[in-house]
């Protein structure tokens, strides 16, 4: 299934920066990374003086695991306006799609991805963008809908297997998709179609709210989680029950719920000019930065 793709550019509106990697020739995997404005600082030829350093921001788009690009027009809007907005350095991952490529090689992907731009924001790292300008002591994991449950998954495997020191600090996760007992019909084939099977409807990796206590405590890596939800989403529900199990896990972390009345799934991405979608970006934006969401904004029952 093919999805229209643009090429990397300074963004003429906003002075954005991004180009393309090819991290693995034999599976595809490929990023585009994203800088915002800082003079100089957007040589790609490592000679820049400016060695601002910013929060880094690993991206994973959505597309129910089958459709959608790291390159697709729509996710290029969607990245440079919150680089611009958070000033960040971002890494937006594009990950093998199903059928051709069923999960977990989504999930592998995404984690070798992180990985990469975690070695190359070492000093001596070779994307001269990472080692100059990444502060990874501020890394944030981000995405939508099938993004937001890679994030996730990221999250669980740095709880397990560690990021070699490296914390988290936060993860926000957008219209995230998720799933468990009783799902709507189609939405069970659909995830049969992309696993092939593997994983059953209740397996953590797509219903979390499955895991045990101790899992969450023991698993999660990160300090604050954000999750959004849109009130006309059939998934606003699996978003709201994230939240609760996570916070009555006794997870040693913040999370947070901000929702959305009366717009569908990741209508942020169609409509980003919106009064309820720049609101959207605005609490993200306040999430990476350390900010908190007002009481009214985060109640459970919104």
């Amino acid at each position: 299934m093919g999805t229209d793709t643009v090429p990397s550019s300074t963004d003429p509106s906003t002075g954005v920066a991004s180009r393309d990697v090819a991290i693995d020739a034999a599976t595809g995997l490929a990023v585009r990374l994203y800088l915002p404005s800082l003079g100089d600082a957007n040589c790609t030829d490592g000679a820049a003086a400016n060695f601002e350093k910013l929060p880094l921001v690993v991206f994973y788009h959505g597309g129910a695991f089958v459709i959608e690009s790291a390159f697709s027009p729509t996710y290029h809007r969607y990245l440079n306006a919150l680089v611009s907005r958070a000033r960040v350095l971002a890494v937006s991952v594009d990950y093998r799609l199903a059928p051709e490529h069923r999960l977990p090689s989504a999930y592998d992907d995404a984690w070798a991805a992180l990985r990469w731009a975690l070695a190359n924001a070492r000093p001596s790292g070779a994307d001269p963008w990472l080692s100059k300008h990444a502060d990874v002591a501020r890394l944030f994991l981000a995405g939508d809908s099938a993004g937001g449950n890679i994030a996730h998954n990221m999250a669980m495997r740095a709880g397990r297997d560690g990021l070699d020191g490296i914390m988290i600090r936060g993860i926000a996760m957008l219209d995230p998709y998720f799933w468990g007992k009783r799902p709507v019909p189609s939405r069970e084939r659909n995830w049969s179609f992309v696993c092939a099977g593997r994983y059953g409807i209740d397996d953590p990796v797509i219903n979390p709210v499955a895991m045990p206590p101790e899992e969450w405590r023991r698993g999660l890596a990160g300090e604050r989680v954000l999750v959004t939800v849109a009130g006309m989403d059939m998934l606003a529900a699996r978003g709201r029950a994230y939240v609760h199990a996570l916070r009555a896990s006794g997870w040693r972390g913040d999370a947070e719920l901000y929702k959305t009345p009366g717009e569908y799934h990741v209508y942020f991405l169609d409509k980003p000019g919106s009064e309820k979608a720049v609101k959207e970006m605005e609490v993200v934006v306040n999430f990476i930065h350390g900010g908190r969401l007002s009481s009214k904004d985060s109640r459970m029952d919104a």
